[in-house]
């Protein structure tokens, strides 16, 4: 035979409401007779729910229990010297540096690491936004450029006709001046057809 709801909630030191709620959601189980079995409780909550989100006396142990593993594996792992730097040196840039120097034993504390992971993504951020104003084309700028683009086609169409009046009119027998007025007319009618297309820019 278990422990009751309550008994259990308590020593694994959250509510009995937060115990109900992990049996009718199947993160641990109980006994045929309602009870639960702590040991086997305890296992299962572990497995089924995210280290992060756990609370708690149990949570507080575990999170206790890797703070001493973090801290262990730094003693026996020491930060390179090239990554001490590198803190230092983005700090010392930036001209945020809360510590001035490393911690004692040339040692990084976790504020002065921190601020400098934030430092340098504030940094990659200001350079995509500078990137990307960059490759962004002023509106006005690309509305006036295309505007005088079609000026200068239409004027180039205008002095067609009497560039080459003369050499169709001698090739089909008729008055050159007359093969100009024509030209022009019928040019200028296809010119305004054009102008009637209209262009966004959004």
């Amino acid at each position: 035979m278990g422990v009751s709801r309550r008994s259990y909630a308590a020593q694994r030191g959250v509510s009995e409401a937060a115990v109900r709620k992990a049996i009718a959601t199947g993160r641990i189980t109980t006994l045929p007779d309602g009870t639960i079995d702590p040991d086997r409780a305890d296992a299962e909550w572990g497995a089924q729910t995210d280290p992060a989100k756990q609370r708690g006396l149990h949570a507080r142990q575990m999170g206790a229990e890797t703070a001493a593993g973090t801290a262990r594996a730094a003693a026996t792992k020491p930060v390179p010297q090239s990554a001490i730097k590198a803190v230092a040196d983005t700090l010392r840039d930036a001209g945020t540096d809360p510590g001035g120097t490393e911690a004692s034993g040339g040692e990084v504390s976790f504020l002065r690491a921190r601020m400098a992971n934030e430092v340098l993504k504030a940094q990659t951020a200001k350079v995509r936004l500078e990137k990307m104003k960059a490759e962004v084309i002023d509106r006005a700028r690309a509305t006036a450029m295309v505007f005088d683009l079609a000026r200068r086609e239409r004027d180039a169409w205008l002095n067609w006709p009497p560039r080459v009046a003369a050499n169709m009119a001698a090739e089909l027998g008729v008055d050159a001046h007359r093969m100009e007025q024509v030209l022009d007319i019928y040019l200028r009618q296809h010119l305004t057809e054009m102008a009637e297309v209209k262009i966004e820019l959004r």
